[in-house]
């Protein structure tokens, strides 16, 4: 059984690119926590429908949640054999309002009061 799931943020904005013959495909990186201070950082590939929602929705910093499976391809490079490992993403969900993620940047370090002329004491 091959099932992978993953909690993340973007390292940076999804890659949206279409195959020749028209086959939509997205490209991220996600960082996801390992501890208190260290992350992993995990390459996914989404397709069709899935890749395009991603690139729409997503950008550099949003938390996602995907399941997929582990995809594993052999190369050659230089006469070389190398592997790539990665994600192959086949669903997706939201983990935080598209406000939250605009909102981050805009955030005060501190809690604003109400006003309290609207307070019966």
């Amino acid at each position: 059984m091959n099932i992978v799931i993953l909690m993340g943020r973007m390292v940076r904005n999804p890659e949206l690119k279409y195959t020749s013959s028209g086959k939509a495909y997205a490209s991220f990186t996600l960082a996801v926590q390992k501890n208190k201070n260290e992350a992993e950082f995990i390459d996914c590939i989404a397709w069709e429908k899935t890749a395009e929602t991603i690139a729409e929705c997503f950008k550099k910093g949003s938390k996602i949640l995907i399941q997929g499976r582990l995809s594993v391809s052999d190369y050659e490079k230089n006469g070389e054999k190398r592997r790539f490992t990665r994600v192959l993403a086949n669903s997706f969900e939201f983990v935080e309002s598209k406000n939250t993620v605009n909102n981050q940047s805009n955030k005060n370090d501190y809690d604003e009061t109400e006003d309290d002329e609207d307070f019966p004491f």
